[in-house]
């Protein structure tokens, strides 16, 4: 269930009575009723979201917000024209915002509310919307005996001058073709476009700051690796084709993606080879994703990892984003629903002993 309440200048327009009705927090409880949510208390759960309309609309979906209804958690949007620690009480706060007036304000008080979890700590957060540093904690990794090889592909980062590319890459030993990404990962439209650079002169068409990857042939499947808490989901998306020396040869020039992965491009379904196909092991997944938890901090992200063609157990970690399309991962509601309680619960349990 989502309680509403006006966040921002983009969600002003009032509700067909004029006005928002903000009622507090024992008429809230009354009114709805526990819906068989068990062992914290006998009160539910409140979950203050920060998220674009955006986002809002494709997280907080109706099946989302029925199934949390039923478990005892009432979602409520955060004012953004009011003190944040004026508002709730809530257990838990959920955002994805980036200015850093909002991430001064959710610093500050995580400071005065330690007993509210917040997902995640926007410094954690920061950490990959920067490509250059996204993927150091993959690199910093050595996961070669757990069921196979995770690595980051050889990379460049250009802050600005488009000409010396070319001599950039020279010296660096790259691989043509090469994949170019935004050094900025924010979460906006540009941020997720991508360029193939086949030939080395084509570089310095490029637009810094951005990243420079290695392309490594992997059968034109990636796997996104959804992680809510301990809660892993996989499925498989389509991405760019292989890459031929020949076709290396025959090719030039900078050809631009606009978004590579997206629900549309699901291959569960697909007649693919099965050494394409095949899913990372759940033991490498889960020792990678602990791992990840660990080192970044976070809770709440995915991960785009490819198989290099010809291989069984050679990946590389491309991507991550933080509280991604979750609405696009099967069971999310269950998934996230669970997580929810399981963080109240296990704090509840904390205080208890």
């Amino acid at each position: 269930m989502r309680e509403e309440m006006l966040y921002g200048k983009e969600e002003k327009e009032k509700e067909e009575g004029g006005e928002v009705d903000l009622i507090s927090e024992p008429e809230k409880r009354c009114r709805i009723g526990l819906g068989g949510f068990p062992h914290h208390n006998n009160r539910l759960v409140v979950v203050g979201y920060a998220l674009t309309l955006k986002k809002t609309k494709s997280f907080l979906q109706p099946k989302l917000e029925g199934l949390a209804r039923n478990k005892g958690i009432l979602f409520v949007a955060i004012d953004h024209n009011r003190p944040l620690a004026e508002q709730g009480p809530f257990d838990v706060v959920l955002h994805k915002l980036s200015s850093k007036e909002w991430r001064q304000i959710l610093e500050d008080y995580r400071q005065t509310h330690p007993e509210v979890t917040v997902l995640d700590p926007p410094d954690a957060i920061q950490h990959l919307h920067n490509r250059q540093s996204m993927l150091q904690a993959v690199a910093d990794m050595d996961l070669s005996e757990s069921y196979g090889k995770v690595g980051v592909p050889r990379q460049l980062v250009i802050k600005r001058d488009a000409s010396s590319i070319p001599d950039a890459v020279a010296k660096s030993g790259l691989t043509l073709p090469l994949v170019a990404k935004p050094l900025v990962a924010d979460g906006s439209a540009k941020s997720h476009e991508l360029s193939l650079a086949y030939d080395q002169y084509s570089l310095q068409k490029l637009e810094p700051p951005l990243v420079l990857q290695e392309f490594v042939n992997h059968g034109g499947v990636l796997f996104k690796v959804y992680i809510v808490g301990e809660a892993i989901k996989v499925v498989r998306r389509f991405s760019l084709p292989d890459v031929s020396k020949r076709e290396l040869s025959r090719n030039a020039g900078v050809y631009r993606f606009p978004r590579v992965s997206c629900a549309a491009a699901s291959a569960d379904d697909a007649d693919l080879d099965p050494g394409v196909a095949e899913l990372p092991s759940r033991p490498l997944l889960e020792r990678l994703a602990k791992e990840l938890r660990r080192r970044l901090g976070l809770r709440l992200f995915n991960l785009d990892i490819i198989r290099e063609h010809g291989t069984r157990d050679r990946f590389y970690v491309i991507d991550i984003n933080y509280f991604p399309g979750y609405g696009k991962m099967p069971e999310y509601e269950h998934i996230f629903t669970d997580f929810l309680l399981s963080l109240v619960q296990g704090k509840y349990k904390r205080r208890s002993g």
